[in-house]
């Protein structure tokens, strides 16, 4: 997708000057950006930056402690609009709500059963094929490898056929093959949907992201497109995405801290 391109499609999650604070603690200090349909976006930051409280804020789990959040045109921290963007919205946190003794089918069709979806089997059986997970479908989820738990936490959020996805570190604690087929999923699935997906690996950038919104200390330091985020450094480390990295977050590369 070209920058052009994207910037004609209207904007679909929109963050206005958002905060968070716990007592003394700020967790997000006035984070503003956009993203807008049929677009991938990396929300890229370190551990402990403030992605998971800003996904929580976007999907109704959290309100902001100032600022306004548009998520498809609704407000999330409106009762009645929350409602709503739920069935317009799927959101699969970093520890997905997995019930460990069930099967993936029993599990699916639990979750068709609670959103009152009609066509259930049409819905089940489309997310298990683009999912992967027929092989396992009988299994007990706890029995599971973690790549199929998150294959089966994505076939649940993908059920009432959402047009955005939220996703916190959909590839967190998956072996080299498993993030390859996560990452191709979420390839696919960015042809149709608008994703943000949260994510503290450069290599998971480069591979699935059309933008990037980066965060650090709980504040946006970059938004652009990922090439933007590769250029040329301001500083003495070069271009690069892992240059441009430790320059936003003042770290310093494993050669200088040797």
């Amino acid at each position: 997708m070209t920058e052009a391109d994207s910037a004609s499609r209207p904007v679909t999650i929109r963050a206005q000057n958002i905060s968070k604070s716990y007592g003394d603690f700020a967790a997000l200090s006035d984070v503003s950006f956009q993203v807008r349909k049929g677009t991938v976006a990396a929300f890229l930051g370190v551990n402990g930056a403030g992605k998971s409280t800003t996904m929580r804020i976007l999907t109704g789990y959290l309100a902001p402690t100032v600022g306004k959040v548009e998520v498809l045109g609704f407000d999330p921290t409106d009762h009645v609009a929350r409602i709503e963007l739920a069935r317009r919205l799927g959101y699969m946190p970093e520890s997905g709500p997995l019930y460990r003794d069930m099967t993936p089918f029993e599990s699916l069709q639990f979750f068709v059963d609670l959103r009152g979806l009609d066509d259930a089997t049409k819905r089940i059986d489309r997310v298990v094929e683009r999912c992967a997970i027929g092989s396992v479908l009988h299994k007990p989820i706890h029995k599971l490898s973690k790549g199929y738990r998150q294959r089966v936490g994505m076939a649940q959020t993908l059920l009432h056929d959402p047009e955005v996805l939220i996703l916190d570190e959909p590839t967190s604690g998956l072996d080299p093959l498993q993030i390859r087929e996560v990452r191709a999923l979420i390839r696919e699935l960015g042809k149709d949907k608008t994703i943000l997906l949260s994510t503290h690996i450069l290599q998971e950038v480069d591979a699935v992201a059309d933008v990037v919104v980066m965060i650090h200390d709980g504040r946006i330091v970059f938004t652009g497109g990922k090439d933007e985020l590769a250029g040329p450094s301001h500083g003495s480390q070069g271009g690069g995405l892992e240059a441009r990295f430790y320059e936003l977050t003042g770290a310093k590369p494993a050669k200088e801290v040797a």
